[in-house]
């Protein structure tokens, strides 16, 4: 016997509901301003980092790293601050800025512990290498 499903069909519903977009993914700007007047967050985040990249290519790592980390940690406070921060919004706001914070710390920091003569010393990566294998 064949169970006929009444009032439900197979079809794609024409506006799907169930679904939010992230909070801040309304336009920064109405839109009678240009496109990267609109995107502003984004925009600032990119040419940060941007400038980092060409810093690290041009002259010291360290320095490009620290743009680089800055350039991400500038965003997770755009993201924090601003209501409508355009495409910096990928997923609710706590985990925007979460993310963005955990891995602009992580670079900083890794800029400031790596070799050779690192700015920062920390003990616990000696007795890392020590446990690996790398005598010193």
């Amino acid at each position: 016997m064949n169970a006929v499903r009444v009032g439900r069909s197979r079809r794609r519903p024409v506006k799907t509901t169930g679904t939010l977009p992230p909070e801040g993914s309304g336009a920064a700007m109405d839109s009678g301003h240009t496109l990267p007047i609109r995107q502003w967050p984004i925009t600032l985040v990119l040419a940060v980092v941007g400038i980092g990249l060409a810093v690290t290519v041009t002259s010291d790592f360290r320095y490009g790293l620290l743009t680089i980390g800055a350039g991400l940690l500038l965003g997770a406070v755009l993201r924090a601050l601003v209501p409508e921060v355009g495409l910096l919004a990928v997923r609710s706001r706590f985990t925007d800025v979460l993310v963005l914070l955990f891995l602009g710390a992580v670079i900083v920091l890794l800029a400031l512990i790596a070799q050779p003569d690192p700015w920062l010393q920390a003990d616990v990566l000696e007795h890392l290498g020590k446990f690996i294998g790398r005598r010193h």
